[in-house]
């Protein structure tokens, strides 16, 4: 199990380098806001846009990700909510349905977390690190 927080869910070197380090479930938490004021074009995609790393880390490391928001009022504002379970296969398997506090259960196969490895993705046999220098390199 490893265990990252909030913003470190936008980033796929989280979910890699907790796939590398052997963990099969990711657990994190979250604490976002519901609207961005600087960006109100996009208020239509902020559950979509919350969900997205998660799902594609968990496909692409082949991980169950757990991930529990805090919801509701805080200081007069909203949060985000948008608990959820995510398969190694990216589909978000069950999904807080509103904005307020929820409790969500899924049973997670572990066993597909190999399944998908062997048939989406051979990290020893396919992954290339040293073709990946530069995403290490400092910035």
């Amino acid at each position: 199990v490893g265990l990252a927080i909030c913003n470190d869910r936008r980033w796929p070197e989280t979910y890699r380098m907790l796939c590398l380090n052997g963990a099969e479930v990711a657990l994190l938490g979250y604490n976002t806001p519901l609207l961005l004021d600087e960006a109100p074009a996009l208020a239509h995609l902020r559950m979509f846009h919350n969900h997205l790393p998660m799902q594609a880390g968990a496909y692409q490391n082949t991980l169950w990700i757990g991930a529990a928001a805090k919801a509701g009022l805080e200081d007069g504002q909203a949060l985000i909510g948008g608990s959820c379970i995510i398969a190694p296969t990216g589909e978000i398997a069950a999904q807080a349905m509103s904005l307020d506090d929820e409790v969500i259960v899924h049973r997670a196969d572990l066993d597909l977390i190999e399944t998908c490895r062997k048939v989406n993705f051979n990290f020893a046999l396919y992954r290339r690190p040293d073709q990946y220098n530069r995403i290490s390199d400092p910035v």
